[in-house]
C-alpha cells in the first residue's frame, strides 16, 4: 500500500498546485480590509467647514488643495492630506494656541466627500456620494440594485492606490464598507 499513498500525494499536491496557479492568474486577491469601517482621510478636493469659537473670521468653508493642503488665515498652508477630521481639529487647537488663541474650541466637519464609482452588472452604473459607513450592498442599491445577470456573491474592488482589485464575498454575513474614490466591480454569474 504504500504506492497507493505516494500516488495520491502526488495528485493531491499536483491538484493542489493546479488551484493555487489558476487563483494567482486572476487580477482579483481576496481582500480584507474592507471588511473594516472606513476611517476618513483627508485629501485633495475635500470641502470642509472649520468652525473655531468666538472667532468669526476663522470660521468658515476651506478646500483641501490639489496639494493636500489647507490654507488657514494665521497659519499658512497647513499639509492635511491623509490626516483624519479629529487628526486635523487637534493639529489646529495645537498651532492656534502657539500665540494666537487661548484655549482654541475648533470642529473640523467634511462637507462633501470624495465619491466611489461602481460599474458592471448594476442597473445605473456610475459616480456616487461616499457616506460614512457605507457598504457595497448600499451601493448597489444606490445604483438601481443588481442585474439579472450579476453575481451577487462575490465584488471586486479597487482602492485609490492599489494597481489591482481584491475580491470580496458579500454573502458572507460581514458587511463590506466602500471607501472614498473606491471602484466596484459587480460582475457577471456563470450559470
Amino acid at each position: 500500500m504504500p504506492g497507493h499513498r505516494s500516488v495520491f500525494r502526488a495528485l493531491f499536491a499536483t491538484l493542489l498546485l493546479t488551484i493555487v496557479s489558476a487563483c494567482a492568474g486572476t487580477n482579483a486577491a481576496p481582500g480584507s480590509a474592507a471588511y473594516q469601517p472606513t476611517v476618513y482621510r483627508l485629501a485633495a478636493g475635500d470641502q470642509l467647514s472649520i468652525t473655531v469659537f468666538g472667532e468669526e473670521n476663522l470660521s468658515r468653508e476651506y478646500s483641501v488643495t490639489p496639494q493636500g493642503d489647507l490654507a488657514f488665515p494665521l497659519l499658512g498652508d497647513i499639509p492635511v492630506a491623509n490626516q483624519t477630521v479629529g487628526d486635523l481639529q487637534q493639529l489646529l487647537r495645537d498651532r492656534l494656541a502657539e500665540g494666537y488663541l487661548n484655549d482654541p474650541r475648533v470642529t473640523v466637519e467634511v462637507l462633501n466627500y470624495r465619491p466611489f464609482y461602481i460599474l458592471g452588472e448594476v442597473n445605473n452604473a456610475g459616480e456616487y456620494p461616499f457616506k460614512n459607513g457605507l457598504t457595497v450592498v448600499q451601493a448597489v442599491a444606490q445604483a438601481g440594485g443588481f442585474t439579472y445577470r450579476a453575481d451577487k456573491d462575490t465584488v471586486y474592488i479597487l482602492r485609490p492606490g492599489q494597481t489591482a482589485e481584491e475580491s470580496y464575498d458579500i454573502d458572507s454575513g460581514r458587511p463590506v464598507y466602500v471607501a472614498p474614490g473606491d471602484t466596484i466591480r459587480v460582475g457577471e454569474r456563470y450559470f
